[in-house]
């Protein structure tokens, strides 16, 4: 059984691990996530490349709506969502691992997957952000 990515033009998985695709460009050195073809700036051809696996939590909230694939959600669900900052000057829109007091803006963050379905004996996998350490989220 392997991990599989549900995007597979946002993300691949390297053993458990997703990894961010995304583009730089030579000429002025912006990243960008998702890819691009050519720079937003300078309008360059960009280069393929992976992005960090760890960043900056910039911003959060917890929503209380179904998630991938659940068809409602109970009284007590939900999850989390936030915005990371990646050392690339990418920010990255991302569904957060942990509840509500787990978090907190400018903590450190590391990718990781989380299994949403299977196909054909294969983990079907979103990419996620969690906090580099489990103490960092209640301090």
């Amino acid at each position: 059984m392997a991990y599989v990515s549900l995007e597979e033009d946002l993300f691949r998985v390297d053993g458990d691990v997703p990894v961010l695709l995304g583009s730089r460009c030579p000429a002025c050195g912006r990243s960008f996530f998702p890819r691009r073809r050519r720079c937003a700036v300078c309008f360059a051809d960009t280069d393929d490349v992976d992005l960090s696996s760890e960043g900056t939590l910039h911003t959060f909230t917890y929503v209380r709506v179904p998630f991938f694939g659940k068809r409602q959600v109970d009284a007590e669900g939900g999850y989390g969502v936030g915005q990371v900052d990646l050392p690339e000057g990418v920010r990255i829109q991302t569904v957060l691992q942990g509840e509500p007091g787990d978090w907190r803006i400018g903590m450190p963050m590391r990718i990781d997957a989380e299994v949403i379905d299977e196909d054909e004996g294969d983990d079907v996998v979103i990419f996620r952000f969690m906090p580099v350490t489990r103490e960092a989220c209640h301090a």
